[in-house]
């Protein structure tokens, strides 16, 4: 057996993984036939749609699988990070001092599944959000902008939440 053939095997079982899980989470049925069901279902899916899932051409299995141990500890600090952003940006809007700016900056995160959950997570933290994503580059809108230098502002906009995303998916 060649390796394309199996990658695309790999492919097909990890597609297949995931959406059982999804089956498993939006049903939340655990009784045999459902479990049974959602497999078959699952595997017949992901025949038809592994390549839109998983590409060709990524290999890592650190990027599809996450480290669930750091996944969630980095939930936690979301729901923190939007608690106290909420309070900072109610104070900031009663006093009237907000500086609003549009910032450029750069990830290091390499995997497509990491950027995403990054621009999610700076979306979700009140007085920021992420207007574009190409590649590495991000474009965001800050409501409290301390600078417009984009290393600098990028560091206080992504700060621990890239740190942690590259430990979950390195």
């Amino acid at each position: 057996m060649d390796l394309h053939r199996k990658w695309k095997i790999v492919r097909v079982v990890l597609t297949t993984f995931y959406l059982m899980a999804g089956w498993v989470l939006f049903t939340a049925a655990l009784d045999p036939l459902m479990l049974g069901l959602g497999l078959i279902l699952s595997f017949f899916v992901s025949l038809l749609t592994f390549k839109l899932f998983i590409e060709k051409n990524e290999v890592d299995f650190h990027s599809l699988l996450p480290r669930i141990h750091y996944g969630v500890f980095y939930l936690l600090l979301v729901i923190y990070k939007m608690y106290v952003a909420s309070f900072k940006m109610l104070w900031l809007i009663i006093r009237g001092r907000i500086n609003p700016r549009v910032v450029h900056f750069r990830t290091r995160l390499k995997s497509d599944i990491a950027r995403v959950a990054l621009t999610s997570s700076i979306t979700l933290t009140p007085g920021t959000v992420t207007l574009s994503l190409d590649d590495d580059h991000l474009i965001v809108h800050w409501l409290d902008a301390k600078t417009t230098h984009s290393r600098y502002a990028g560091e206080l906009v992504k700060g621990v939440f890239e740190r942690l995303l590259k430990r979950i998916w390195i």
